[in-house]
């Protein structure tokens, strides 16, 4: 510290008053003056000095300050000059500030090192990540059953670090390193892998909550380990598309509704999700536990979140209505178990060798297979009537010559289904691969994550229609003018007929709901609707939803003026989910109806995203976490850009 005062105190000195001299500075680069104790130092002593160096009035606390000997030829500043501790300190700061001008200083290297290694890592983790990623994705385990160095299969993970080892010399070296820090073991590939689930739970609950409206779909199941699991899954619109995301699995110890309901909640909390106020709808399957009207799940909720609106999965309505249609005509059920024991009878060792062969000789083309007949996905059977139908001569063959093997029980099996393939067998597998397929379509549709319900309505009537057309005697005569038999169309008329009339009584009894007054306004918000923008049916939906009914009323005459426009360019609208679209770029204007569109898109059609994740949760059951790990992605995984999410996992 040099000041350069104006006026330096003076004190008495021998005869004279004596101060200290700023020219000194120049003279002696070392100095350093204190102006509180009005002494000078050594600023090289004091900072370089060797620690054995002897203390001297340069380096002492009171400092040195006798200013009448102060430019002595043998004492004062000359004197400390020219000691040997003076010497060396000097030329360790000259070694100092050469350092700093060259870069080269001790601090600088290590800095430089430190923030190299810092870089390997990160570039070592990330790689980590990615092969856990990888591997997770393909629901692949990680870890092999032994894993020490002479193994020859140590598991996917190690096996692909140490491919990607022989490619990268880094990857190698942390990979050889001595230590623990390889990051390779059960416990770290488990945290890396809740870090990137977290991130993707994150981001999910991020679009929810600027979303604001949602609605929640629950499902459980057993896993391998005969445990309930529930699966949760929240439904919104978000960024011009609606998101079913999945949320996560929740082991269910109880499975009252009571139990089911304070899991549900207790998951939207822990998340901080507003639910009272922003929970619009409910979807579940049709048990009593869930759709019970006083204590069921959605009754219960709906009293913590009075517009959570209950839809029974419409997927599953479907396949009711099928079940409870073939159970009503005993030639229905009767047909499905004479397909199922034709499955059972080809699948075996003997008759299944034979199949190929037939049908390699009749059918050139890719082989196709028989399909087992689902208890639970009804409408999956179209594809077991049309493969028997497409294949019959094949299997009429390969029974007709086990028959006349008389080969014991397999010969007289055979030749009880030849009996029972008769033109009554083949009435019903067309009656049913028609039907079915119709079935099937709607079936598929119903679905999809991004159909609205409104749009469900509309093809639920359609399907409704579609049936009404086959009970016409025209479109009878249609389906069996190549059949030879009018005794075999006077008998299906007792056949076919029943069995329309009983899908159509099931879709009348289980869709009822579509009468209501939320369906209802949800098919006026429907551009293809008659009702479309009605102001009567809108209001009533925006009663249930506590609306500004006054400004809601201005909004939907100007939303009239200006959907008109769009469509006298040529630009018609088409569905809720574009009508809501449209609205987006102008919600500041169209407040209220931009916020019901978003309400009716956030409403379940289904609950077969909860289903789709059963899929993932055997291979979460195979083992225990501590062995193995799986990352159960969804579409809200893939949505999150990898390079993101190391990003975002690399800089916490």
């Amino acid at each position: 510290i040099q000041p350069h005062l104006k006026i330096f105190p003076r004190t008495v000195h021998g005869e004279k008053r004596r101060a200290f001299s700023k020219t000194w500075y120049s003279q002696h680069k070392w100095l350093e003056y204190s102006q509180s104790r009005d002494s000078v130092y050594c600023f090289a002593c004091r900072h370089f000095s060797l620690p054995n160096a002897s203390e001297t009035p340069f380096t002492s606390h009171e400092g040195y300050s006798n200013w009448k000997k102060a430019m002595y030829k043998d004492g004062g500043f000359k004197g400390h000059e020219k000691s040997e501790g003076h010497t060396n300190a000097m030329y360790a700061w000259s070694e100092h500030k050469k350092n700093i001008l060259t870069d080269s200083s001790v601090h600088d290297a290590l800095d430089k090192a430190y923030k190299k290694k810092v870089e390997e890592n990160r570039i070592y983790i990330k790689t980590v990540a990615e092969v856990l990623l990888l591997t997770a994705m393909q629901n692949l385990s990680q870890r092999g059953h032994l894993e020490t160095d002479t193994s020859q299969n140590k598991g996917n993970f190690l096996e692909l670090m140490e491919l990607l080892s022989k490619h990268n010399p880094l990857i190698a070296k942390k990979m050889k390193a001595a230590g623990n820090a390889k990051y390779t073991s059960n416990t770290i590939q488990n945290e890396v892998i809740e870090c990137l689930s977290e991130m993707v739970r994150e981001d999910i609950i991020r679009e929810v909550k600027e979303s604001e409206y949602f609605s929640v779909i629950a499902d459980e199941t057993k896993d391998l380990k005969k445990t309930e699991q529930l699966t949760l899954v929240l439904r919104y619109y978000y960024n011009g598309a609606v998101q079913e995301s999945f949320l996560e699995f929740q082991r269910a110890s109880q499975l009252d509704a009571a139990g089911l309901t304070q899991n549900i909640i207790q998951c939207l909390e822990r998340y901080g999700l507003e639910y009272r106020s922003n929970l619009v709808g409910q979807g579940y399957d049709g048990a009593s536990v869930m759709a019970g009207k006083c204590r069921g799940v959605a009754a219960r909720i709906k009293t913590e979140a009075k517009h959570a609106f209950y839809v029974h999965c419409n997927a599953h309505c479907l396949n009711l209505v099928i079940v409870d249609a073939v159970k009503a005509v005993p030639e229905a059920h009767c047909f499905f178990s004479l397909l199922q024991k034709l499955y059972v009878y080809m699948s075996g060792s003997y008759v299944h060798q034979k199949w190929i062969t037939v049908k390699k000789d009749i059918y050139p083309e890719a082989p196709r297979e028989l399909q087992r007949l689902s208890d639970t996905r009804w409408a999956c059977r179209y594809s077991a009537c049309k493969t028997v139908m497409d294949r019959l001569p094949a299997i009429l063959r390969v029974l007709h010559e086990i028959d006349l093997e008389n080969s014991g029980d397999r010969s007289v099996e055979a030749r009880g289904l030849l009996a029972q393939i008769d033109l009554t067998f083949i009435g019903n597998l067309s009656t049913f691969r028609k039907i079915l397929g119709e079935i099937k379509l709607l079936s598929d549709v119903l679905q999809s994550p991004s159909l609205d319900l409104a749009k469900a309505v509309d093809l639920i009537h359609a399907l409704q229609d579609t049936l009404d057309q086959y009970r016409s005697e025209s479109c009878f005569d249609e389906l069996w003018q190549d059949r030879e038999s009018l005794r075999l169309k006077g008998y299906f008329r007792e056949v076919f007929y029943p069995i329309l009339d009983h899908v159509h009584a099931e879709m009348e009894k289980r869709f009822n709901k579509t009468n209501c007054d939320i369906m209802r306004g949800i098919q006026a918000l429907n551009p293809k609707s008659k009702s479309f923008l009605s102001e009567e049916i809108v209001v009533s939906l925006a009663g249930l939803y506590d609306c500004d009914i006054e400004d809601l009323k201005h909004e939907l005459y100007q939303a009239r003026k200006v959907v008109q426009r769009r469509a006298g360019c040529g630009n018609e609208l088409s569905s809720i989910l574009g009508f809501t679209t449209f609205l987006e770029p102008y919600k500041e204007v169209f407040h209220q109806l931009f916020r019901l569109c978003r309400i009716a898109l956030a409403l379940p059609v289904s609950s077969a995203t909860c289903e789709r994740s059963f899929s993932v949760l055997k291979y979460l059951s195979k083992c225990s976490l501590s062995k193995h790990k799986y990352f159960a992605t969804t579409s809200a995984a893939v949505r999150v850009g990898c390079s993101q999410m190391f990003l975002y996992f690399l800089s916490s």
